[in-house]
């Protein structure tokens, strides 16, 4: 008998070096975590360095960052409150304006999860761990988009609007994309023909299930690119935030301007990206 239960003790010891680890207990004391994933197991990794950035820095997007605000402090009072989806120009603000809310509104109980696109049929681990929870929980997405056929999308639907299980009043959804509908569109959807190549016999319901997604988002809010002149304010704002005066702010301009054509974009992350150049070249 004995031989048998060292046997087993052998078997048992070889089996756990294949098992991947136990989830680390999750430290409720963080404002922002990543949802990780090994194997079938996932759990919610606290981040400890936070990269900064505050509302003010954030120019030119005022409507944006007023419904987006209004709609996060409705949450955070209990009140009903939207998913959001966020589309527009690349590096105009959209996934800098939910940590900037994170940084202003974290010592009233807000919190963010980050998830990538391909742990989206994972919200449901998600919704149970933070069941009960005090704080409020943003879910955020950034840069998402779906081609045919990926799993996440069925899930993300669910977990919007259209499961039977409630996702709780301590859960929002925020997200960014490129693509208004998430899904890519082809030019034969728009066709009015009633037979396609592909067999499909009534196209207009595929168009109609791709636009499904994007309108469980109970708030759209659009980004555009930025004007010259508001893109020079933009640059003076990092240039200052970086130690520039006002005189260098001046000198900037022709090189700032300069940036952005070689970049080919007016956007608030070239501005940044061409401030932070500057000041360390100048100061």
């Amino acid at each position: 008998m004995q031989a048998l239960m060292d046997r087993a003790m052998g078997v048992l010891a070889q089996l756990e070096a294949w098992l991947p680890p136990a989830p680390p207990a999750i430290d409720w004391t963080a404002h922002a975590y990543r949802w990780q994933r090994r194997g079938a197991r996932g759990w919610l990794e606290a981040v400890r360095r936070i990269a900064p950035i505050h509302l003010d820095d954030l120019r030119h997007v005022d409507r944006q960052k007023a419904i987006l605000e209004r709609n996060t402090l409705a949450f955070l009072a209990g009140k009903p409150a939207n998913n959001v989806l966020m589309t527009g120009a690349r590096g105009t603000g959209k996934s800098s304006l939910v940590r900037a809310l994170l940084d202003a509104h974290a010592s009233r109980g807000l919190r963010l999860i980050e998830i990538d696109k391909s742990d989206l049929g994972d919200l449901g681990q998600i919704i149970e761990l933070i069941h009960g929870r005090p704080e409020r929980y943003i879910v955020f997405c950034d840069d998402l988009s779906f081609e045919e056929g990926e799993a996440g999308y069925k899930a993300l639907k669910s977990a919007l609007d259209g499961s039977v299980a409630s996702p709780g009043d301590n859960l929002l959804i925020y997200a960014t994309s490129n693509r208004r509908h998430l899904m890519p569109e082809y030019m034969h959807e728009n066709l009015e023909a009633q037979h396609q190549p592909d067999g499909e016999i009534h196209p207009g319901e595929t168009v109609e299930e791709k636009i499904s997604l994007s309108e469980r988002f109970g708030l759209w809010l659009s980004f555009y690119p930025f004007a010259q002149d508001d893109y020079l304010d933009i640059v003076g704002h990092w240039l200052r935030v970086h130690g520039c005066t006002e005189a260098q702010v001046g000198e900037a301009r022709t090189e700032a301007l300069q940036w952005t054509l070689e970049r080919g974009s007016r956007s608030g992350r070239v501005a940044r990206q061409f401030a932070r150049d500057w000041a360390a070249r100048h100061i």
